[in-house]
């Protein structure tokens, strides 16, 4: 299509355009992550959700290049984070992966004719694929070799100085065998279970998997164009700080993830993780604009569920499957945004974890369930899991030797946070977590607190202090957990208390202020139950109160909400189903943004879903399902 006639065909949208205005102009750098681009793509419900078609394709470039927008390659972008020189204002950086044979046919010469450079990531072992082998792509088409590049493609695609080549691995672009229930998660960051021998690879042997894989790749593209990749562009944006090392160490210093829009700073910055906005749906130009206009920092209203895999574990394994169908029925039907899953066993209800739903170094595994969980649920009922652990509260064998001395009568059993062989232990079953499970971020569990007399000779008579060390350490796990999950959230619960009577933090080494600069989200514990409230309504009204007294406090505290008065021991009671969409709607009376409830019943109902979707459901409609 020629740059004219696009412009014929894209008048009418241009004129909507002016009228929404450009996007703001205040991003560094916008990568755009495409495809295939081909003339055939249906409108909706495509084969493959990534395909754009051409003449959507050149839409997309022309309004990019008619709206000021200036085309970067990877110098630009180097030379940006090293301070040489600053991006131009509007930078773009376009690209291509999987190596499918149409950004030859189909992108090129459109980008040749815009003069529009790019980064074209093929799987290397697809290129001059054997005539005799299929890849099985975009679900049930499988693809010869006549759908991907050959290297004389690639040569002359790099030979036109629009093209640089980056590595999209070699043979790592699968679902790997993640666990023993038979879920497949990205290769470049599972270790691989083996059913035969019942095991999964250990570290080294899953990092020397990695970096033999990347060698190949490198190796090929170095063999074929003379020259190595020095960008990484991962299978499905999966990787961690530990696969992006050993890509640093082959030299290839650029990284590329599907979150985000825009890198928003590059002077100083990591080059890997670049935020790319992945191109879905066959856009047309309209829709990519409004897709560009979102606010990146935007924080949408959270809705969270506390689950307890307590309740899904059962010692017969069929049983636990049909616990798990319920529950991801449950979350697909109530809809909301994050579930906070327990990666803890605590069967005995003391709060401590006696055991772990994952392998580890230190706590016996009372099931390898939680990785299975947490993919079925961010796959199946499409939310965002967020781990939900102990920060000191484990019983290892050790626990005596290591734990906090002197404790107060009848607090929950925890760890010392002052002992290094505590906190090394911790540490440890943080990043075991971390090398277990795809979780989109870490809930810190109540247990982080410390009463005014123990560890007294702790910061004596500065209880911010004692603030800042537990919320030092949860950083320290999020470090750790961070090394093989990269942009973890956190989410961290805080009592009512010290939201209500600020003093009292002397009694918890907890505080809002304090948590509202360390996390992502500060989960106050709403439940005037548990806090003994004789009027729980107005009970919310003065903590809702206190949490508006703190400028911005609204923007990043959940209120979580509680299903269950506990106050009767063995006879606790359950609250009235009514009551959680009637307090959701006060409370967002009143500019409360974000809400949780905890816990819920999956197997028994409650609370009832229709009052949990009405109260926590993430869609703009929540209506009853017919």
């Amino acid at each position: 299509m020629t740059s004219r006639m696009s412009r014929v065909l894209l008048a009418p949208a241009l004129a909507l355009l002016s009228l929404l205005g450009a996007p703001p102009a205040d991003a560094s750098l916008l990568v755009l992550s495409y495809h295939d681009i081909r003339d055939d793509v249906a409108r909706q419900g495509d084969v493959d959700p990534h395909a754009v078609s051409t003449q959507n394709f050149a839409a997309h470039l022309d309004w990019l290049h008619g709206n000021g927008y200036t085309a970067v390659d990877l110098d630009d972008v180097e030379a940006a984070s090293r301070g040489v020189r600053p991006l131009p204002e509007r930078a773009v950086l376009l690209t291509f992966d999987d190596g499918l044979r149409s950004v030859y046919t189909h992108a090129f010469p459109l980008l040749r004719a815009y003069r529009f450079p790019a980064v074209i990531a093929p799987v290397t072992g697809w290129v001059d694929l054997p005539a005799d082998s299929h890849v099985d792509y975009a679900g049930p088409a499988s693809h010869d070799r006549d759908d991907f590049v050959t290297w004389a493609h690639l040569r002359e695609m790099q030979a036109s100085g629009l093209v640089e080549v980056a590595s999209h691995t070699d043979a790592m672009h699968y679902g790997a065998l993640a666990n023993p229930q038979g879920n497949v998660i990205p290769a470049a960051v599972t270790r691989i279970y083996d059913p035969a021998a019942d095991a999964y690879e250990t570290a080294a042997q899953y990092l020397a998997r990695v970096r033999a894989d990347l060698t190949a790749s490198a190796a090929a593209i170095e063999r074929e164009l003379g020259q190595p990749p020095r960008a990484i562009v991962w299978p499905y944006a999966a990787y961690s700080q530990r696969t992006n090392a050993i890509a640093d160490g082959l030299g290839m210093r650029f990284s590329f993830d599907l979150e985000g829009t825009r890198q928003e700073r590059l002077a100083g910055a990591d080059l890997h993780g670049l935020s790319r906005l992945l191109v879905t749906g066959n856009p047309d130009v309209v829709e990519l604009v409004a897709e560009l206009r979102d606010d990146a920092d935007a924080v949408e209203p959270m809705r969270a569920v506390q689950v307890d895999l307590d309740y899904l574990y059962d010692p017969d394994p069929a049983q636990v499957e049909r616990n798990l169908d319920a529950l991801v029925e449950r979350m697909h039907r109530i809809k909301p945004s994050h579930v906070f899953l327990q990666a803890f066993a605590d069967p005995d209800g003391d709060g401590a974890a006696d055991a772990l739903y994952f392998p580890n170094r230190h706590l016996p595994v009372r099931a390898d369930l939680f990785s299975r969980v947490a993919w079925q649920l961010s796959t199946r009922a499409r939310v965002r899991v967020h781990a939900w652990m102990p920060v000191l509260a484990f019983r290892p064998a050790v626990a005596l030797a290591r734990a906090l001395p002197d404790p107060e009568p009848g607090e929950v059993f925890r760890l010392d946070p002052t002992d290094p062989e505590a906190r090394a232990l911790i540490t440890d079953l943080y990043e075991d977590l971390a090398i277990a499970a795809p979780v989109a971020g870490l809930h810190f569990h109540d247990d982080a607190l410390l009463r005014e007399r123990e560890l007294p000779s702790l910061f004596p008579g500065n209880p911010a202090a004692r603030t800042a060390y537990l919320i030092e350490f949860t950083h320290e796990l999020h470090r750790a957990a961070e090394r093989w999950r990269p942009r973890l959230a956190t989410s961290r619960n805080l009592f009512a208390r010290p939201v209500l009577e600020p003093a009292s933090e002397a009694w918890f080494a907890q505080g809002l202020p304090a948590f509202l600069q360390a996390y992502d989200y500060t989960v106050v514990m709403a439940m005037p139950w548990m806090e003994h409230s004789d009027a729980p309504a107005a009970w919310l009204d003065r903590l809702a109160d206190a949490v508006a007294a703190v400028p911005g406090a609204f923007g990043r505290t959940v209120f979580q909400l509680q299903t269950v008065d506990w106050r009767g021991g063995d006879g606790a009671g359950r609250i009235p189903n009514s009551d959680l969409p009637a307090t959701s709607r006060r409370l967002q009376a009143a500019g409360v943004r974000h809400l949780a409830y905890y816990p819920d019943d999956f197997v028994a109902d409650h609370p009832a879903l229709d009052d949990a979707r009405e109260a926590i459901s993430a869609r703009r409609f929540p209506y009853p399902e017919l």
